[in-house]
């Protein structure tokens, strides 16, 4: 039977947020961002997702479709059986074998990222080529797009909240610290020297992977931030045309629109 609604659940599954965002009728309406649990069944996500659509006034039924990124291989086969189970739609899960419209000269094309190809393929679609893409996530990564719609690769950092951690883990004397832009440079206290260090710090090690990325590729190119963390660090960096935190929302819209079988269970 044919469904004729509009209405898209995205599901982007980080190794530390889970992101979902309903779109109706091409345009991203509202999302969440939630703590991804590796410990949850099926069963306990289908009851939050339940509780998502009577806040958004939606109901399981008014789907036409769902779409899939994930990098924690242990969660895909519970979101994947909660969509069957609970929301009954066989999901799109972006894996090798899916159109994405781009070409993948990684390699192996394989060991990309979901959440890498997925961002490629809306800043590709939005902004054109060449682009550059950072997600400022778990780790930090920089992926390239070349003017021809080509992902030819990145560059992979730990992200800031795990330099936070690791140096909170290993000196016993230093504290952990709020994530956020410091009134100053020169901290006066403990609290404000470690932030200090890792904003900037991590703002200009950005903005140096960004330098050095655009001297390789020898022509202009738009950079584009988007994850968790974008919000907090990309006004710093002037390297960084757009903002656009939900990109990876829009490619897995994208990607949804370039698979859509023509029939709904």
């Amino acid at each position: 039977m044919k469904n004729d609604s509009n209405l898209l659940l995205t599901v982007d599954i980080g190794n530390t947020n889970t992101v979902l965002g309903f779109h109706e009728k091409g345009e991203l309406e509202t999302h969440w961002r939630l703590t991804t649990r590796r410990d949850q069944t099926a069963d306990e996500y289908g009851i939050l997702f339940r509780n998502l659509f009577a806040v958004s006034g939606h109901r399981p039924e008014e789907l036409s479709g769902v779409v899939i990124a994930s990098v924690v291989p242990s969660l895909t086969p519970a979101m994947a059986q909660l969509s069957r189970r609970h929301l009954l739609r066989e999901p799109l899960v972006v894996e090798p074998g899916v159109k994405t419209g781009i070409s993948i000269l990684y390699e192996p094309p394989g060991d990309v990222g979901a959440d890498r190809i997925v961002n490629a393929v809306a800043a590709f679609a939005v902004h054109g080529g060449p682009v550059v893409i950072v997600d400022f996530g778990t780790a930090t990564t920089f992926d390239v797009v070349t003017r021809k719609g080509e992902y030819v690769g990145g560059v992979i950092c730990p992200g800031i909240s795990i330099s936070a951690d690791a140096l909170f883990q290993r000196a016993e004397r230093l504290p952990r610290v709020e994530i956020r832009r410091p009134g100053r440079v020169i901290g006066h206290d403990t609290v404000g020297a470690i932030r200090s260090g890792l904003y900037y710090g991590y703002a200009e090690m950005v903005a140096g992977v960004l330098k050095r990325i655009r001297a390789e590729l020898n022509e202009s190119v738009r950079v584009v931030a988007t994850g968790g963390l974008s919000e907090i660090l990309a006004p710093e960096i002037k390297a960084i045309d757009v903002l656009d935190p939900t990109l990876t929302l829009t490619g897995l819209r994208l990607i949804w629109e370039r698979n859509r079988p023509d029939e709904q269970g």
